[in-house]
This record gives structure tokens, C-alpha cells and sequence, in this order.
């Protein structure tokens, strides 16, 4: 029999389809059907300048805005060879780590939803509404912050913002055992995802899987240790708070063990981020731009380790004020991809389970 699930279905964050070849209850072919929400992207950058990407780029997968802002700063910056102050490049480390927390505490509430339980997604968006706070006072946004630019940020921190962030980050480490509570050691979840949707290592990497996923799978494979950017190289390096988390079983439970346990590594470079920006005497935030901002002729590729994986932009340029092509390589697209080979031999029961534990945004798949 072939099932459809979809192209809605509640464990899903956007529209996706699965077409499903079933032998009674057991999956025999599972194909990933794409496409519902693509906006193209990609050929929109190309129509716009260099300032205006921001607003796009922060779209495609809107849990993690500020980390595709930063990837595409990143890369353009360096094809301008153009130096970013040191304040603002500690302060946008401390916003892609907050905006890493606010992406894993909502899978961290949903997935168990999707599973049959609600409560711990009301437990999770506490702490999310504790961090959203100090987000939305420095941006202005909830979930599109447009508050990186090229060459630093849109403005400088507001008075006593370092100290409520301290706060927030104080609040969600003394609440954040709560929320795990339910989860960790939960006799029911761990009969829905313990050796469930297994992922070898070999296969994550054949399907370029990244990630919190990927490093569930045994891959230790981190791109703010293995190729630092922003202030991941002193945070990452000897003495320094940051650590890669990773299991090994690769299953639902390992995928879920490796989000919670990554919440906690974020909050610690939030808050050596926190007491380095302290330290620091005031200065600019950003570079002065020309009227026109146009990027020399040439390409380059550049990545950042985005919530869900490896987020890159390919950008072409021929020397105009916009760019002549500019690829995006979004984490969710691979990590769905590899679906089709987890679903295999499954139960259809336990679709939803492995669905789930795959943390990907829909937007991020189809651009």
C-alpha cells in the first residue's frame, strides 16, 4: 500500500510530504516530497544588494535568524577584506549562541509533543520567553532580528542590557532541569525513541549530514572548533568553555540527549561572551559603508555552524552592488534527505518518532 502523510502533518515545523510504500505496518520504501514551501531565494538575493540580503537570508529556517544574518556578513566581509570591531564581533558570538538555545529549547518542547506529550513544550517556552526578552530589546524582533549588518551590527548594546542577559542566562540554567526532568529518564519516551530511527555514522556522512544529528551519529564534526569564526576560535581553544557534544547510538534518544545537553554548552559561551563584551571599553560597532556597497569580482564560499548544521553561502560576484549568484547550502535539506534510508524496514508507528528527532525547518529545506 502507498501512504501519504501530508503534505500537512503535525510533526513537521512547515509542509512536508512523505509518500510511504507499506508491507502492512512496516515501511518498505519512504520517499521526502519538497517543494510546498520554496519562495526562490536563492534568485531573490541576486535582485538585491548586499544590505537588503539580510532581510531574506534571515528567512529560511526562522529559528535560527541571526545565525543565517551572520553567514551571509561573514562571507561578504571577507570577499571586502574588511575588518569587523572586536565588540561587535563578541557581541554577535553572544546572539548566535542565545538565538542556539531559543532553536533547541523549541524542538526540545515540540518533539516531545509529537510524541503525546504536552507538557513539557510549556516548560520549554518559558525559558524561551526569558531569552526572547533580552533578544527583542536589542533588536527590536522576536523571530527576524535584522540586527547584523555588514561590517558589525545595527546598533550599539543598550544601557544595561549585558546585566539582563546575565539574568536570563542565570534563570534558564537554575529552571532548565525541569524541563529535562520530564524528559531524561522518561520510561515512556525512552520506549518511543531508544534504538529507534537508527543513523550510522557512515550514512550521516555519505547524505552530508550536520549538526546536533550528524554528532548523535558518532561524527564529532563541529564548524566553530574546526573552522573558528567570530570568537569561536578563543572560546573553542585551550581553557575556553566551548566542547562538542556527541553520542554515539545514533537514534531518536541520542539526537534529543545531544540538543539538551548542546543548551547548556551555548549558555557557557553566552556567558564568557558576556564577561568579555564587560571587559571591553566602549567603541564602534560597525564599519562606515560607502553609499554603494559593491563586493570585488570573484567567489567565495564561506560556512557557519548554524542550530540545525552547516548553513554556507556560495557568492559570485562580478563587481556589482548585488551579487551575481549567491547559493545557499541549508543544513535541513541534507538532514531530510537521509530519511528516506532511516524510515526503511521502520514501523509506521514509529514515523512520527524518527520525523521528529530529524530537528529540521521546512523553509530551510526548500529556500
Amino acid at each position: 500500500m502507498v501512504l501519504n502523510i501530508g503534505p500537512q502533518h503535525p510533526a513537521t515545523h512547515g509542509v512536508l510530504r512523505l509518500r510511504l510504500t507499506l508491507d502492512g505496518e512496516l515501511i518498505k520504501h519512504a520517499e521526502p516530497v519538497i517543494g510546498y514551501m520554496h519562495r526562490g531565494a536563492e534568485k531573490l538575493f541576486e535582485v538585491r544588494d548586499y544590505r537588503q540580503i539580510m532581510v531574506l537570508a534571515n528567512r529560511h529556517d526562522w529559528l535560527s535568524a541571526f545565525s543565517n544574518e551572520i553567514g551571509v556578513a561573514l562571507t561578504v566581509e571577507r570577499m571586502l577584506g574588511m575588518d569587523v570591531p572586536q565588540r561587535a564581533t563578541w557581541t554577535r558570538t553572544l546572539l548566535a549562541e542565545l538565538n542556539r538555545v531559543l532553536n533547541h529549547l523549541m524542538f526540545a518542547g515540540s518533539y516531545p509533543l509529537e510524541l503525546g506529550a504536552i507538557t513539557p513544550i510549556f516548560y520549554s517556552f518559558r525559558e524561551r520567553e526569558e531569552l526572547q526578552a533580552v533578544m527583542e530589546e536589542i533588536s527590536g524582533g522576536r523571530m527576524h532580528y535584522m540586527f547584523s549588518r555588514v561590517g558589525g551590527l545595527r546598533d550599539d548594546l543598550p544601557a544595561g542590557w549585558l546585566q539582563r542577559v546575565d539574568a536570563a542566562i542565570e534563570a534558564v540554567r537554575r529552571r532548565l532541569p525541569e524541563l529535562e526532568s520530564l524528559l531524561i529518564g522518561n520510561e515512556i519516551l525512552r520506549a518511543r525513541t531508544r534504538g529507534i530511527g537508527v543513523l550510522p555514522a557512515r550514512t550521516a556522512k555519505a547524505y552530508g549530514v550536520s549538526g546536533p544529528i550528524a554528532r548523535a551519529s558518532g561524527l564529532d564534526v563541529d564548524l566553530r572548533r574546526d573552522q573558528p569564526y567570530l570568537a569561536y576560535g578563543e572560546l573553542f581553544g585551550p581553557g575556553g568553555p566551548g566542547r562538542v557534544v556527541t553520542r554515539t547510538a545514533g537514534d531518536c534518544e541520542a539526537r534529543l540527549e545531544v540538543l539538551l545537553e548542546q543548551i547548556h554548552v551555548s549558555l557557557d559561551l553566552a556567558e564568557a561572551c558576556v564577561e568579555r563584551l564587560r571587559s571591553m571599553p566602549a567603541g564602534p560597532v560597525n564599519v562606515k559603508l560607502p553609499k554603494v556597497l559593491k563586493v570585488p569580482e570573484g567567489t567565495d564560499y564561506f560556512a557557519t555552524e548554524n542550530p540545525l548544521g552547516f548553513n554556507g553561502y556560495y557568492l559570485v560576484s562580478r563587481g556589482d552592488k548585488t551579487p551575481w549568484r549567491l547559493k545557499l547550502r541549508s543544513a535541513s535539506f541534507n538532514n531530510v534527505a537521509v530519511l528516506s534510508e532511516v524510515l526503511e524496514e521502520t514501523l509506521v508507528a514509529d514515523m512520527v518518532a524518527i520525523l521528529g528527532s530529524m530537528f529540521f525547518v521546512v523553509g530551510d529545506i526548500d529556500r
